[in-house]
């Protein structure tokens, strides 16, 4: 990744490509253990939510804890898989995981499930890794360095009009945003991070996400979609904030940025 680019004139850490670097080569380590543990046999449970968890999970939490703790020892950690701890709340940098975004994906050996990492700093993604082992893509971000998916760059879609537009997302959501059957609605991809990975890469033009989304699910993902030239916003058209008290999100629209006002005009009128 070139740090030097003009492309993006906002200051750049100067380690967040060597960052992201780290990040894919530990991301792509998880999910072989993930897709291994996957073939012998995995242990699923349900937790306090009733959403499902494997010893996948908790087997690929431990190792990016270990590895990503022993990059950078003092910055703060979030997990889906790690009891929260406040003292996250006291560091400008984070790191923030989701072991296996999609679970239920992973359990019933589809292919949209991913390994997600990001590192946050002062609330916003500077490095970002997302690998999909069943299919074996492996999405990388910079913070100004644009975006990547198997070091080949993506683009978010260049659409503008709604009718035709190629978009997932909980059926009951499009439903609602979409009541004049003009999106051309894609089969859902049930990891959130590969949904809006999706919008980044242009084979989607339009992701929405439902109210209670997590940081874990978001942070790499976001930053895809923005490096890549796509928007990832609340229905305020307001960008994502990470590492808050409480870590989750209301209602999200992900859209190449001529799109994006008019889906999230729509999602907006439809919650009024």
């Amino acid at each position: 990744m070139d740090l030097s680019s003009p492309r993006n004139p906002i200051a750049v850490p100067p380690d967040a490509g060597a960052v992201a670097e780290q990040l894919a080569a530990v991301v792509v380590e998880a999910g072989g253990v993930a897709r291994d543990m996957f073939a012998r046999g995995i242990t699923s449970w349900s937790k306090h939510n009733d959403s499902p968890v494997t010893d996948a999970d908790i087997a690929v939490d431990t190792l990016l804890k270990q590895k990503l703790g022993a990059l950078a020892p003092d910055y703060g950690w979030l997990s889906e898989e790690t009891a929260d701890m406040p003292a996250r709340l006291e560091r400008r940098r984070v790191w923030i995981v989701d072991p296996i975004d999609g679970t239920r994906a992973f359990m019933a050996g589809g292919p949209d499930w991913a390994v997600a990492a990001a590192l946050v700093e002062d609330g916003r993604p500077i490095a970002g890794a997302l690998f999909a082992p069943v299919t074996q893509e492996l999405f990388l971000a910079a913070v100004g360095c644009g975006a990547t998916r198997n070091g080949a760059p993506i683009r978010a879609s260049n659409a503008h009009a709604v009718a035709g537009a190629r978009a997932d997302g909980p059926a009951h959501w499009l439903s609602r945003v979409d009541r004049a059957g003009m999106l051309a609605r894609v089969p859902r991809i049930r990891s959130l991070a590969l949904r809006i990975a999706r919008v980044a890469t242009g084979e989607l033009d339009a992701a929405f996400a439902a109210p209670n989304g997590n940081d874990w699910d978001l942070a790499a993902a976001d930053l895809l979609v923005h490096e890549a030239g796509g928007r990832l916003t609340d229905l305020d058209g307001l960008q994502l904030i990470y590492n808050a008290p409480v870590p989750r999100h209301g209602a999200l629209v992900s859209a190449g940025a001529g799109l994006h006002p008019s889906v999230m005009d729509a999602a907006r009128r439809d919650e009024e």
